[in-house]
């Protein structure tokens, strides 16, 4: 009997979620929108570099609220919304903008499982756009800036018997402020698409020791075959000691153990080196003690790798990959979605765009001015596929962001603008240093709110001098700053610009346009910097521009980026359409086409 009216209930809490939630809006959707189930939102592990075997989901039906900025908590809310998707998205259920003027409000409870008891509960945001206020159980307990990296909180004392309960405010002005968003816009068009407000990635509950692991960062040493690993801790004492066990498929290779606060280097035998052609990745188990007695463990991974530069038999700088001469080929890869947004409907479909542009023949993705969940960059350490990592741009418009510094001279932020931006792009780099696939940081694209460039160039690369610099993607040039010179021209590969002195790469090129009806974010004003009939013209362009890439390879190039793996709102120049229901282009022509450049 009791089994029965156990299934009964779950059964009704089932129902009752599904007739309180349905996407908004008419837009077209991604096959993966149609498993949606919202008590079971994106219910994979959302840290894979640092894991515990315990931890809550709290994606699923909120309450939620738009209310004028600075008004009180509501006592009623307006509906429900489906917590992790934006409150713009139509997998949210809510399509709708609060504004500069408006702050949306979120409330749910939750429960702690009786099995944390004498732990400390984390309360764990993957990201939240773009300023928010955390209270539980009507006290504040933390708040944020930034919409793109995890932030957390330890909630225990705020914790009482029973049923707890959470809110979180978010305000968020889009393009009316200085804050870093990327491509979202007050008014999409063009280039510019729609804005992402609030929660957008999972939320989560974590119990830890009072003693606990806060982050662990491998920095690959090949040439000295090594490893070198920084750990950081929360409440220690003096005396408390990390161990560190490295493993290869399960069978322990090397150990090693530090005083907390210490950087500790542990010996790599018989390397095995991970490159896109094989991504071969090492397990790391890492223990905290006190007095010999572990308080604390995670579970990550790391690989062996080495980004640098160096001279061809000509002379000429070029990328390597593990001390090889290696070309970098991949698309621009802009991550949004037409019914999350900037939040992929599953995990699945996270992977699929990875694992698309590997089966296309590319080795390299540039994750442009967006930063994706810790799961996305998992993907492609264990996929194989290198990543050029942007900082999301920013100012107070796109016209400031896109015009102002083409004349040469460099704007000078605001002091809260220029605060704000180091903050952020400081949190990306820490949040991805742990993730071999992360080659290159791109601190500007094009000029986009470009300042202090050698400044910014420099310190990215005295805080993680294991990657290479791009300093500033089709922006502004500066000879002393940064590892890279990257020109943009489209539609076609094109030289305009060579610098001797460091790596020269087509950052963007292509633009390729087809627009497949069915398949539109818009009936009209679609566009692509050329435009085509038929899958075979845009590929017959497609391989055109790659014997035109062959020929800048051999006058300095050592990488190229293609406009884009998808098509995004009312740009139709992808691979893939919006929805990724169609390739729009012949896909074994592009893979041969892309493999003979790669190895040449």
């Amino acid at each position: 009997m009791k089994t029965i009216l156990l299934t009964t209930l779950l059964i009704l809490s089932a129902t009752s979620a599904w007739t309180q939630w349905k996407p908004a809006g008419n837009k077209i959707k991604t096959t993966w929108a149609d498993k949606i189930d919202p008590t079971n939102i994106l219910p994979e592990y959302p840290r894979p570099a640092m894991e515990r075997p315990q931890w809550s989901n709290l994606n699923g039906l909120w309450d939620y609220a738009i209310l004028p900025a600075g008004a009180a908590e509501p006592l009623q809310f307006d509906g429900k919304i489906l917590v992790p998707f934006a409150v713009e998205s139509s997998l949210s259920g809510v399509g709708k903008h609060p504004g500069k003027e408006n702050e949306l409000w979120y409330k749910r409870t939750f429960t702690v499982p009786p099995a944390w008891k004498g732990k400390s509960v984390l309360l764990h945001f993957g990201a939240v756009d773009w300023k928010t206020d955390v209270f539980v159980n009507n006290i504040k307990v933390g708040a944020h800036k930034g919409g793109y990296t995890p932030f957390s909180f330890d909630i225990t004392p705020y914790l009482t018997q029973g049923e707890q309960t959470l809110v979180v405010k978010v305000w968020d002005p889009t393009d009316e402020s200085y804050q870093p968003r990327g491509k979202q816009v007050n008014k999409p068009e063009g280039i510019w698409y729609t804005p992402v407000s609030g929660i957008w990635q999972t939320v989560w509950l974590e119990p830890v020791p009072k003693k606990h692991i806060t982050s662990v960062t491998p920095t690959p040493d090949i040439d000295a075959q090594r490893l070198s690993i920084t750990v950081d801790v929360a409440n220690t004492t003096h005396g408390d000691i990390i161990e560190i066990v490295l493993k290869d498929a399960g069978k322990t290779i090397a150990t090693a153990k530090t005083a907390v606060g210490q950087q500790i280097d542990i010996p790599v035998p018989g390397l095995k080196l991970w490159s896109p052609e094989t991504p071969f990745l090492y397990d790391i188990e890492t223990s905290l003690y006190t007095d010999n007695k572990r308080q604390d463990k995670v579970i990550g991974y790391t690989a062996m790798r080495k980004i640098s530069i160096g001279p061809d038999k000509n002379g000429i700088l070029r990328l390597q990959l593990n001390n090889e001469i290696y070309f970098q080929l991949g698309p621009l890869d802009q991550g949004w979605w037409p019914d999350g947004l900037y939040t992929a409907p599953t995990d699945e479909a996270l992977q699929y765009d990875i694992q698309k542009t590997k089966d296309f023949g590319f080795n390299m993705i540039r994750k442009h001015v967006k930063v994706e969940p810790a799961r996305w960059y998992t993907h492609c350490d264990r996929l194989g596929i290198l990543v050029w990592q942007d900082m999301p741009s920013g100012g107070n418009s796109p016209r400031w962001q896109m015009h102002q510094f083409f004349d040469g001279k460099e704007a000078i932020r605001p002091p809260e603008s220029e605060t704000n931006f180091r903050q952020e792009w400081k949190e990306i780099i820490d949040l991805l240093k742990p993730n071999p696939c992360v080659v290159v940081w791109v601190p500007f694209n094009e000029a986009w709110g470009q300042f202090k460039s050698t400044e910014i160039a420099t310190w990215t690369k005295s805080y993680d001098p294991s990657r290479l610099v791009n300093p500033a993607s089709g922006g502004n040039h500066y000879l002393e700053a940064g590892d890279i010179l990257d020109i943009h021209n489209y539609p076609n590969p094109k030289i305009t610009l060579l610098n001797t002195k460091k790596a020269n790469v087509l950052g963007e090129f292509g633009g390729i346009g087809l627009a497949i009806e069915g398949h539109l974010w818009q009936p009209e004003k679609n566009w692509g910097y050329v435009e085509f009939k038929t899958s075979k013209e845009v590929t017959d362009e497609y391989i055109k521009f790659i014997g035109i890439l062959k020929r800048t390879i051999e006058r300095g190039y050592s990488a190229a980026v293609y406009t884009q793996t998808t098509d995004v709102e009312g740009e139709v120049n992808g691979l893939m359409t919006y929805d990724r229901k169609i390739i729009k282009i012949e896909e074994d022509r592009l893979r041969q086409a892309n493999t003979e450049l790669i190895k040449n």
